[in-house]
């Protein structure tokens, strides 16, 4: 299909021009200073929590659900700590896409980098499973400082936007593959490159097993195993989290994982679940909460938004 079937209108359509000030608004955001990202990123996510209502349910629900322990008034401090993180990850991903991450190599400290070394000595490629945290993007941005990797994305809806963030991960990872492109995952592990995903999303029924997360039966991919399978590659977890000192990062890589896939989908879909509640567990406030986790439900169960 050629670019102009592809993209109808030009990009200086008026249609876009809010996409062009957006694109914009991140470039300048990315060269802010520190403390004035910080208090932007605080504000804008309180904003968002005032005003849309709509996200804000879907947040409550997600942690009423998975944090039933928690009192109201902890559950709401939670709630608004959440839309901050999120406010302030739109900076860290405006910083991760427009700016060099090599300016802030000296925030991040690097745990257990020695397993994914080990796994990538293997020679059969790597797949490493990540999480979708507020902090995702910088995160990607800030791993690629010690190694080189791909990652699988969802295309954005806006042609614009998609074409920049596109780009943008280009310069930071080997390259970025559309999650539907199953074949060039595989090609890229085969190939003996490292593949970072994140299998924490609601993909619906037909692509899923219900396996326990926060110890609720929950619609959990099972391409994390069949990749596995198809390449033979060391599956490695991944979880990335800014400090509460709101000014480093830290980088944390698990051994991989033994005996996987076991061939039993709905236990390993429940063993990549259990690693992901414990790396929200350490940083809940930082997690995408914002998706609805749980919105495709077991057959006459009904739904929770």
């Amino acid at each position: 299909m050629s670019r102009r079937k592809a993209y109808p209108d030009s990009f200086a359509h008026p249609r876009f021009w809010p996409t062009w000030l957006a694109i914009g608004a991140m470039y300048v955001g990315a060269w802010l200073p520190w403390r004035l990202k910080l208090w932007l990123g605080r504000g804008l996510g309180l904003l968002v929590y005032r005003l849309v209502k709509r996200r804000r349910h879907i947040v409550e629900t997600n942690l009423r659900l998975c944090f039933p322990e928690l009192d109201d008034e902890q559950r709401r401090r939670l709630v608004r700590e959440t839309f901050i993180a999120n406010g302030i990850g739109l900076l860290e991903t405006a910083t991760g896409w427009c700016r060099d991450p090599e300016h802030l190599r000296h925030r991040v400290t690097y745990r257990g980098h020695h397993h994914l070394a080990q796994a990538l000595a293997q020679g059969k490629g790597v797949l490493v499973v990540g999480i979708h945290f507020s902090t995702l993007d910088l995160g990607g941005a800030l791993h690629s400082l010690y190694f080189p990797s791909d990652v699988v994305y969802r295309p954005h809806n806006n042609p614009l936007f998609d074409r920049f963030m596109t780009r943008a991960r280009s310069h930071i990872f080997g390259q970025a593959i559309d999650r539907r492109d199953l074949r060039g995952v595989v090609r890229r592990i085969k190939e003996g490159h490292i593949v970072w995903y994140a299998p924490d999303q609601d993909y619906g029924r037909d692509v899923s097993v219900f396996a326990p997360f926060f110890g609720i039966e929950t619609a959990s991919i099972r391409l994390t195993a069949k990749i596995a399978r198809m390449t033979g590659a060391p599956v490695v977890p991944l979880m990335f989290h800014r400090n509460p000192d709101d000014r480093t990062y830290t980088i944390e890589c698990h051994p991989p994982l033994e005996g996987f896939p076991s061939g039993d989908e709905v236990a390993d879909a429940a063993r990549i679940n259990a690693f992901i509640e414990q790396a929200i567990r350490k940083h809940p406030e930082q997690y995408l909460w914002l998706h609805r986790r749980f919105k495709t439900r077991p057959e006459g169960e009904p739904g929770f938004y």
